[in-house]
């Protein structure tokens, strides 16, 4: 079965390139263009992750973060932050508990590497 990845970005271009990029790679990729939508899309089809953008109009990265780590349904599915917040995208992660980020504009051999390796964190940990 294809993992599910929710991709919420505000930026609609980014948004369609990299969902086709998650496609062309294998994974069953869904996407929203604010936090309202992306928690709409989380409770209809429980991704198995989710790429969420920090800095978006009304309802932040940091905000949506808060909010999934509140609800009992989805507070474990794994987040990837991205941002364009090169100075501020580290501790902002940090302090709202996601393990994984990446700056804005990335590669996306670094993007494919970053949720691979969240997907072995995973598996490692539903197997101890």
């Amino acid at each position: 079965m294809k993992r599910r990845i929710l991709l919420i970005d505000d930026e609609p271009f980014l948004l369609k390139v990299l969902l086709v990029r998650l496609k062309h790679w294998g994974y069953d990729a869904l996407g929203a263009e604010n936090g309202p939508e992306g928690f709409a899309i989380m409770r209809k089809n429980k991704p198995d992750l989710i790429i969420l953008d920090k800095e978006m109009p009304g309802m932040n990265g940091e905000e949506v973060v808060r909010i999934v780590r509140r609800d009992t349904e989805l507070k474990q599915i794994p987040i990837i932050m991205i941002s364009a917040d090169v100075e501020n995208i580290e501790a902002c992660a940090k302090a709202c508990g996601v393990a994984h980020y990446l700056t804005k504009p990335c590669e996306p051999e670094d993007l494919l590497e970053m949720i691979q390796m969240q997907f072995d964190t995973s598996e490692s940990a539903e197997s101890t």
